[in-house]
């Protein structure tokens, strides 16, 4: 057996992503120590209760509640806790100390990246969290290595595996939106409180972390444009599959040229989270269950689409012990670590700038003139219809016949299409709008 130089590896965090990490250290420890040129060495575990229960069976003198001496003296510190406190404070105490830190810990990234990465410049410590983004999914590495010559120009991904399996089931088998949370949650897929994946929080981190890598500027979370899925009912579901699309809670980062305000590049970046029309033609369509994708459209690579598990104990450890081997590769390499490179400063604009496609839905009076009113505050907009559907719908209120509209457009700016839906529920002819998606992906 090689005679290997030995590492100090810290474990924060004994949950369904540590417990799996420390078993996977322990199991395959002779052929990481092979693929690294150093034997890494689980020096213990910080847990707030060393006798809680674990899904695996790992040697109770692994475990301490002193997460501080735990990090003194490690080599790699591998911060699995969650949160933002004490998950930041036992970051930078490691990176203070020497070590290099792996992460998974999208929420602490998404708000304190800078602070965290000019920290590990200091001292030429080097932050790895391939597991933050998307699971299982290799994304950090290819954007901020291997596209790094090249110019993303745009990127769109399914990053969250409940609201992904939601969608899925309420599109394949009918499913109301309540019943399929509730499915989800017996599943394991969505927790109890359901709140930061319905709602798009989760997603929204993961896209500030893919957007600052992606156009190599410093993306805060509060510029992440943010909508959940929870208004999405079967109604909709079956109205996109009968226009030919499926919705799903996208991820979008995109460049944009041509801005006014943007200095003399006259670029700026767009990073949005919200529920979309996609063509079922598009290969993020066929993304089912609890997957995630991410594809990527470059300058010179052209499209790419990363495909696969997003979550999972076992899945998500795999992108961490990958970390876990670059960083005690760094460590038999020597030298500094490689910083993030977020030098370009593109200004992250609002969602009012956005131009895309839309798809309104709207109840209306079924009497003569309606659809002259409606096309009128529409061009009035400057929004132009691409597409029209009607359906009587019944008896509205006031006796007179109902019908459901379902306006397809051409591409608008995102302000001009929200103030002529403004326009339209204030008309007098519109009774209800129903609904109002993008369409993504053309």
């Amino acid at each position: 057996m090689t005679d290997y130089r030995r590492l100090r590896v810290a474990l924060l965090g004994a949950g369904v992503v540590g417990s799996q990490v420390a078993a996977l250290l322990r199991q395959h420890g002779p052929e990481l120590a092979d693929r690294a040129g150093a034997t890494l060495e689980l020096a213990g575990i910080a847990v707030r209760d060393v006798d809680a229960p674990r899904n695996t069976d790992l040697p109770h003198e692994l475990f301490t509640t002193d997460a501080e001496s735990l990090i003194v003296g490690a080599d790699i510190v591998i911060e699995l806790i969650g949160g933002i406190e004490p998950a930041r404070g036992y970051l930078l105490q490691a990176i203070n100390s020497g070590a290099d830190v792996v992460t998974a810990n999208k929420a602490l990234l998404a708000t304190h990246g800078p602070e965290i990465f000019d920290a590990a410049d200091q001292v030429g410590a080097q932050v790895y969290y391939e597991a933050a983004a998307a699971g299982a999914i290799p994304i950090i590495r290819p954007l901020r290595d291997s596209l790094a010559g090249d110019r993303v120009q745009r990127i769109m991904g399914i990053v969250n595996g409940t609201t992904n399996y939601i969608l899925d089931r309420m599109d394949t088998e009918g499913v109301e939106f309540a019943d399929v949370l509730a499915e989800a949650q017996a599943l394991g897929y969505a927790e109890s409180d359901p709140t930061a994946d319905v709602e798009g929080y989760d997603a929204a981190q993961k896209a500030a972390i893919l957007a600052s890598l992606a156009f190599h500027t410093t993306v805060p979370l509060d510029a992440v444009h943010r909508e959940g899925i929870t208004g999405i009912d079967k109604a909709m579901i079956d109205a996109a599959r009968h226009a030919g699309y499926v919705i799903k809670l996208l991820a979008v980062c995109e460049r944009l040229t041509g801005q006014q305000d943007a200095g003399a590049s006259g670029e700026a970046i767009s990073v949005r989270v919200y529920p979309a029309l996609i063509s079922r033609t598009h290969p993020l369509a066929s993304v089912h269950g609890a997957n995630n994708a991410v594809f990527v459209q470059a300058e010179a690579a052209g499209n790419l689409m990363f495909y696969g598990a997003g979550a999972g104990g076992v899945q998500t450890a795999s992108a961490v012990l990958g970390d876990v081997v670059s960083a005690a590769r760094r460590h038999i390499a020597g030298g500094i670590g490689v910083g993030e490179s977020t030098r370009a400063n593109l200004p992250v604009v609002e969602i009012g700038r956005v131009v895309t496609r839309y798809q309104v839905t709207l109840e209306v009076a079924d009497q003569p003139g309606v659809l002259a009113t409606v096309a009128g505050i529409l061009s009035e907009g400057r929004v132009s219809i691409a597409t029209l559907e009607q359906t009587v719908i019944g008896e509205s209120e006031a006796g007179s016949g109902s019908a459901r509209l379902v306006l397809g457009t051409h591409k608008a700016l995102e302000q001009d299409l929200s103030e002529t839906v403004e326009r339209l529920a204030e008309s007098g002819v519109v009774e209800r709008v129903v609904s109002v998606l993008r369409v993504e992906g053309d």
